[in-house]
């Protein structure tokens, strides 16, 4: 009877760890204090940005994932609603115009923006499957950027927007210290995944994932699939113009190079390498890619200088890894699609939708052999 009540209590913990044993338990408090705990124990302030900016990394990949792990929709321009997300705060929170708006409001103003124009280019849209939505996305992130990049009279041009206003609580300035951002990041993450596995486990989680499965039987169920992708992709925008806010005020400034097609295929990279429609694979994968982004790639690069000084070779001293990040984001995908298909911890629908015809050989198999007791092999 008390075990029930416990479990009734913590019915609102992620991942199903309500229904999980206490040694997971266990280890995702543990896990969770460790993480709290990176800023106290690695003072570099440059390994704490990196850190820092995975986090951003883990929120786009939520967002793209509930349009493509959950509603199995191919969105390849998700950037553009990042970029929507920082250019509204650049607009209402710097000098650009005059006008200084909070931090904390905008954080839902531009979520409610990018929400928009995921429902504005939706619309007309989603109406189309397969690679025909995929290039109409494309293109949508692409042209957002140029539009910034265009409208220099309101936007900066390539120059961007500088001298955004950085969070305040209760008094205290973020300003440029990347510690603040971290622990901002962590708390936005943990509520993120409380709210999706939430909503998975919903009436319009399971929608999605039907749509996913089979459209036409979607329909035919009485779904209003139009309306639950519309639903999907306004609700993952909103995910990317949270992010695109605490970006923007990190940075104190936004640009359009920093929402090119690269962005897009990254977070593209990380739902696909950790599982698509599983939050922990979705976790998992966006904290090695945006760890590999910000962290491992740019050190490679001064250890192939310290290598190449070493050794005298002009090739190792001049190398820039960070140049070749876009083709590395391509092999993982590559790699992972060859190998992989379901993701390093995939979800068990993902699972069986890859593997159904081998297990059902297997299962074929170990029926033939408790039938006739042959020794099949």
């Amino acid at each position: 009877m008390l075990g029930g009540a416990l479990r009734r209590r913590v019915r609102w913990l992620p991942f199903g760890l309500s229904d999980a044993p206490l040694s997971r338990l266990l280890v995702g408090v543990a896990v969770v204090i460790v993480l709290a705990m990176i800023p106290m124990l690695d003072r570099n302030s440059s390994h704490i940005s990196a850190f820092a900016d995975t986090g951003y990394v883990m929120i786009l990949a939520f967002g793209l994932n509930i349009i493509v792990g959950y509603t199995g929709l191919l969105a390849l321009g998700f950037a553009a609603f990042f970029a929507i997300g920082s250019y509204t705060y650049a607009f209402l929170a710097s000098p650009q115009y005059g006008v200084h708006l909070s931090f904390w409001p905008m954080l839902l103003v531009s979520a409610a923006v990018a929400a928009i124009f995921g429902l504005l280019l939706g619309a007309p849209t989603l109406r189309l499957r397969g690679d025909y939505l995929a290039i109409v996305t494309l293109g949508f992130g692409e042209i957002v950027p140029q539009v910034f990049q265009n409208l220099d009279k309101y936007t900066g041009g390539p120059d961007g927007i500088a001298g955004i206003d950085q969070p305040r609580l209760f008094g205290y300035a973020f300003g440029f210290n990347p510690t603040p951002y971290y622990y901002l990041y962590f708390v936005i993450i943990v509520i993120c995944l409380v709210l999706l596995n939430n909503l998975r486990n919903s009436r319009v989680g399971r929608t999605w994932m039907a749509i996913r499965e089979d459209e036409l039987a979607a329909e035919h169920m009485g779904i209003n699939t139009t309306s639950a992708k519309l639903l999907a992709f306004s609700l993952g925008s909103a995910f990317a113009g949270v992010a695109g806010v605490i970006y923007a005020a990190k940075l104190s400034t936004v640009s359009p190079s920093g929402f090119d097609f690269n962005t897009s295929v990254m977070i593209l990279a990380a739902i696909v390498l950790g599982g698509m429609g599983n939050l922990i694979g979705v976790l998992f994968g966006s904290a090695i890619i945006g760890l590999l982004n910000f962290f491992v790639l740019p050190q490679s690069s001064n250890w192939a200088h310290s290598l190449g000084t070493a050794l005298h070779m002009d090739f190792l001293q001049g190398v820039d890894l960070n140049a070749y990040r876009f083709m590395i984001y391509g092999i993982i995908l590559v790699l992972v699609m060859l190998f992989r298909p379901e993701g390093l911890v995939p979800s068990a629908a993902r699972r069986a939708e890859l593997h159904a015809e081998q297990e059902a050989g297997a299962g074929i198999a170990l029926q033939e052999q408790a039938e006739f007791g042959a020794d099949i092999p």
